[in-house]
């Protein structure tokens, strides 16, 4: 199932969503400038490498250092791997990130994003913490928004297309259902990829991050926005929520 966008409306603007899309895609832009030898050692520089967070690798901290290494726990989400990598995570942060910066304001929004941001880091990182492989990509912090989410609003439809073959259906599915989908797959991923090694996608971030999220919402949202809302529609007013 791709998400293409939800019927959930907000009161303010996005204004720290748009703005985490709009950075993290021109630093996307930038690497892509870069020569190869030089983007590879760019991401391993800001990229978050569990070898040199747990001490395991100092001369490699030492050898790719481009900020301190507890700071690439940041830097990581602002990288991404290719266009698809990118694109994907900026549009999950798109239509559930919205929601979620509605229901904490702006600052909270940002401290609840780094948090679980960095969550999801160190629970990919304890997978393996002998890893030299960098880490990098948003959607650790975004599992945290996708897992307060579930808890706020399983209810709101959400439009997905889902393949069918050569064919492709256009649906309305509650977003309980799409994102618990989303959650479950990634277990069953990350336990088939434990002891395999090597790169590919850090389904523990997802996990570690989702989860955060899950735990941290009540403690960031809004005191009057009640979990498990019923599904609200474009015209609705908060005094109605």
């Amino acid at each position: 199932m791709i998400p293409l966008h939800d019927d959930n409306p907000t009161e303010i603007t996005p204004f720290v969503t748009i703005a985490l899309i709009v950075l993290c895609s021109l630093v996307f832009f930038y690497e892509a400038s870069l020569p190869d030898q030089v983007a590879q050692a760019f991401v391993f520089q800001y990229g978050a490498i569990p070898a040199s967070i747990f001490g395991h690798a100092p001369d490699l901290a030492d050898d790719v250092a481009g900020v301190p290494v507890t700071l690439t726990l940041l830097t990581s989400m602002f990288l991404h791997g290719g266009w698809m990598h990118l694109i994907g995570n900026m549009l999950y942060l798109w239509i559930f990130g919205n929601n979620i910066e509605d229901v904490m304001g702006h600052v909270k929004f940002v401290v609840f994003y780094v948090v679980c941001g960095f969550i999801a880091a160190m629970s990919h990182a304890l997978t393996d913490p002998a890893s030299g492989i960098p880490m990098v990509g948003a959607s650790g912090a975004i599992s945290g928004v996708l897992g307060a989410y579930l808890l706020l609003f399983p209810r709101a439809q959400v439009m997905v297309l889902i393949p069918l073959g050569i064919f492709t259906r256009a649906m309305y599915i509650p977003a309980g259902f799409v994102l618990g989908f989303w959650f479950v797959m990634q277990l069953l991923s990350g336990g088939m990829s434990l002891g395999q090694g090597g790169g590919g996608v850090a389904f523990f971030a997802h996990i570690g991050g989702f989860l955060a999220g899950m735990a941290l919402i009540g403690v960031f949202k809004d005191p009057k926005v009640k979990f498990f809302a019923p599904a609200r529609h474009r015209g609705w007013h908060r005094a109605q929520w």
